[in-house]
C-alpha cells in the first residue's frame, strides 16, 4: 500500500492508494496522519501507521543487545519489519548505522513509510518487499541482519530461507540477530512459552516456538555459527549467529 505525494507551490498532499486493514497482531492507529510542519501538509488522511503492542515493551532491551552486537557502522537489513516501530527506534538511537526495513505485506510497508516520514531520519531507507523464502533478495550485501519475532509465526521454510539468504548477503564477520521465544534442548524455558506454543500450533500447525538447537544446526549448514545467546525479558532470547 504505497503512500504517494503530490506537491504544489506551497502544499503537499499524501494519500493511501489501497484500503487499510489489520495485519497480524498489529492494529491500526486511530488518529489522523499528519507529517511534521516542515512538510507543509494541507490535508489529513487516515493514519496508515500500525502499532504492535509488544514493540514498546521490548524495544529498549533489544536496543541494549544490539548496541553490543552490531558493528559500529554499515548497513543493517531488518526482515519482517512489521509496523516499523522497531526500525525507526533503532535508527534514531544508532545513527551511525544505515537501516533497511522490509516486509512482504503492503500494509506493513505503508506503516513503515509513514513512521519514517514522521521521524525524518537520514539513516533510514524506504522499506523493501522481501519474502525471506525467495531465492534472491533485492539487497546485495549487508553488515548485519535482524529479524524479530518471526520464526515462531511462520513455517520452518521461512527459517530455512532466512538463514540461506543471510549466508548469501552477509559480509564475512557479519551477523544475523534473532529475537523471540525459543526452546532449549527440546524444552520450553517457561510454562507461558509452552502455552503460547500450543496456541500457535492450534492456529497453524506449521507455526510454533523453535528449538534453538535446530536453528543453530540450520545455521551451521550455511556457514553461520552461534556466537552469543542473551536472556531477555518475558522469557525471550536474543540470538547472534556470525558468518564465517
Amino acid at each position: 500500500m504505497p503512500i504517494t505525494a503530490q506537491a504544489g507551490p506551497q502544499e503537499r498532499h499524501f494519500h493511501v492508494t489501497q484500503p487499510l486493514r489489520r495485519a497480524g497482531s498489529m492494529r491500526q492507529t486511530e488518529s489522523p496522519f499528519q507529517l511534521p510542519p516542515s512538510h507543509g501538509i494541507a490535508v489529513l488522511i487516515e493514519d496508515p501507521r500500525q502499532t504492535a503492542p509488544a514493540a514498546a515493551r521490548n524495544r529498549e532491551p533489544i536496543l541494549r543487545a544490539l548496541r553490543d552486537l552490531l558493528p559500529p557502522d554499515g548497513l543493517v537489513l531488518e526482515l519482517a519489519s512489521g509496523s516499523g516501530e522497531h526500525v525507526v527506534y533503532f535508527a534514531r538511537h544508532l545513527p551511525r548505522l544505515s537501516w533497511q526495513p522490509s516486509d512482504p505485506n503492503p500494509q506493513a510497508r505503508a506503516s513503515i513509510t509513514a513512521y519514517g516520514l514522521v521521524a525524518e531520519l537520514e539513516n533510514l531507507r524506504a522499506p523493501l518487499d522481501i519474502d525471506v523464502t525467495a531465492s534472491a533478495w533485492p539487497v546485495a550485501s549487508a553488515q548485519a541482519i535482524i529479524c524479530i519475532n518471526m520464526l515462531h509465526i511462520a513455517p520452518w521454510s521461512a527459517a530455512e530461507g532466512l538463514v540461506a539468504g543471510a549466508a548469501r548477503i552477509l559480509d564475512s564477520g557479519g551477523g544475523l540477530y534473532l529475537y523471540g521465544p525459543f526452546k532449549r534442548d527440546g524444552a520450553h524455558t517457561a510454562h507461558s512459552n509452552a502455552l503460547f506454543d500450543r496456541s500457535l500450533r492450534e492456529r497453524d500447525p506449521s507455526w510454533g516456538v523453535r528449538d534453538l538447537s535446530h536453528v543453530e544446526g540450520l545455521a551451521r549448514q550455511h556457514g553461520l555459527h552461534l556466537q552469543e545467546v542473551i536472556e531477555m525479558p518475558a522469557n525471550n532470547l536474543s540470538v547472534w549467529l556470525r558468518r564465517d
